[in-house]
Order: C-alpha cells, then structure tokens, then sequence
C-alpha cells in the first residue's frame, strides 16, 4: 500500500489528487502526518479527495491511528521516535 507523507505545508488540493488517483488505481492509501499544522492538511485533503471520485461512484472509509514512527534528522544523528497520525483510507462503491 502506498503511503503518503503530508507535511504542515503540503497543499491539500494536491494531496487530493494524488489520494483519489491511488483510490481509483489500487483502492486504498495511507496518509500519514506529524503535527497538528500537518493533521489538519491531511483531513482537509481526505476531505476534498471525497469529492474528486464522486463522479466515478466512490466513496472512501477512512481509519484513522496513531503510529510511532522513527525519524532520522540526518545521517549521523540518531534516530527520534515521534507519533503520527496514519489514516488508513479504502475506496468502496458509494450508496446511493
């Protein structure tokens, strides 16, 4: 499964994209973010993601849990354990 990383800056428009294009590819994708800043996008996206494969009749489940991830700042430095949000989101045929 295919996971994408939303930082605090990252556009949710172009998270959408990419979101509803794995969705209709492989139907499901993981998100994951760091941060409130970074939480917010990625809600924002899964949101507008919804919209964009609508019109091809889906609609996405999304679970959202929290994951200790280690973070390497650089090659040298040791690793730093932080918690994300990881929501892991499937595409189903929407009801009508």
């Amino acid at each position: 499964m295919e996971t994408l990383r939303v930082s605090g800056k990252s556009r949710p428009n172009s998270v959408a994209g990419a979101i509803a294009a794995l969705l209709r590819s492989q139907g499901e994708v993981e998100v994951q973010a760091i941060g409130p800043t970074a939480v917010n996008q990625a809600v924002k996206a899964i949101a507008i993601a919804r919209g964009y494969i609508a019109p091809d009749n889906l609609d996405l489940l999304v679970k959202p849990a929290f994951v200790k991830l280690e973070l390497r700042t650089d090659e040298h430095a040791e690793s730093e354990e932080r918690t994300a949000l990881r929501f892991s989101i499937k595409s189903q045929p929407l009801n009508p």
